[in-house]
């Protein structure tokens, strides 16, 4: 068995609700995605390089450069009119490293054996997700 590791980033804004410390206010990251899958060779390779970094790189595009909102984590009122501004992206878990590392496990398990995902939120600090 051998494990493949592809890496992307995206940059974008959020902020924690219900929380007592400086992520309850508007922030930003580069997020930093690793996802790692396992796989026997076919054809001398687990995966082609350019088909996992091109599913990965899609599902960070989704989230660069825009304020990464909690579903139902803000005022209809102020929604609204950030919504005329930025570009947010919604979600239906809280914003925090964890919660995303999860987020890209489970939507790229469909498609692969994925042994784990970490997600750094800081270049020092990293949150690792897996069922294995």
């Amino acid at each position: 068995m051998y494990t493949l590791t592809c890496e992307s980033s995206f940059d974008a804004a959020h902020f924690l609700t219900n929380y007592n410390g400086k992520c309850a206010n508007i922030h930003g990251h580069r997020w930093r995605v690793i996802l790692a899958i396992n796989g026997d060779l076919d054809n001398g390779m687990v995966v082609d390089f350019n088909i996992i970094k091109k599913d990965l790189k899609e599902m960070c595009d989704k989230f660069d450069h825009t304020f990464i909102v909690e579903k139902n984590s803000l005022d209809d009122n102020l929604f609204n009119l950030l919504n005329d501004k930025f570009k947010l992206t919604v979600v239906p878990f809280r914003t925090t490293a964890e919660n995303f590392s999860k987020y890209f496990y489970d939507e790229l398990s469909k498609k692969y054996d994925v042994s784990y995902v970490e997600v750094y939120e800081t270049p020092n600090n990293l949150r690792r997700y897996s069922c294995k």
